[in-house]
């Protein structure tokens, strides 16, 4: 299977809203075929999370997986900062956050559509995720650190926002 290329800043649908999926959507072998694409970009990157809009398609789904292999590179005290551990693969499709608590981090961060940069952004350090699942059954995951970050960072893509709107311009620099 050819995998579509990850949309470059600039691309128009990297600042736009993404449509919402109806359930009758979600029931289709084009949906499931776009879930199973979007996992394969992901991973072919590779990342810890993708936004529908990264390949060109406006719609608010997102997929995140954080494997032992995407942080081996790390020291066990740079994971632990982070609060870095792996988690399964997710997907949520109309993805709703709340931030839990007051609570904030900064970080390095970078993004596969802004490719060769990465700059320091704040975060919650906890948020709530509600959604439905690839399949159309709701669900909600509470988390913190570094699965935090990265759903806030995706779930952003589905509204045009990316993490250089929130960066501290100073720490912004080639990787």
């Amino acid at each position: 299977m050819q995998l579509p290329p990850i949309v470059q800043t600039g691309h128009a649908i990297l600042r736009e809203r993404a449509a919402e999926v109806t359930v009758q959507q979600i029931e289709t072998p084009q949906f499931q075929q776009l879930v199973d694409t979007m996992i394969a970009v992901m991973r072919q990157a590779p990342g810890v999370g993708l936004a529908a809009p990264q390949i060109g398609v406006s719609m608010r789904v997102i997929v995140l997986e954080d494997t032992e292999q995407a942080s081996a590179h790390l020291a066990p005290q740079e994971r632990h900062e982070r609060e870095r551990e792996p988690f399964r693969l997710r997907v949520f499709v109309n993805p709703v956050l709340r931030p839990q608590g007051k609570e904030s981090r900064l970080f390095l961060e970078g993004c596969l559509s802004i490719a060769g940069y990465a700059a320091v952004v704040e975060r919650h350090r906890q948020v709530e995720v509600s959604g439905l699942d690839r399949y159309g059954k709701p669900q909600t995951w509470l988390t913190h650190g570094w699965p935090a970050r990265i759903l806030q960072h995706e779930v952003d893509h589905l509204d045009g926002v990316l993490y250089v709107d929130r960066m501290l311009t100073r720490s912004f620099a080639k990787v």
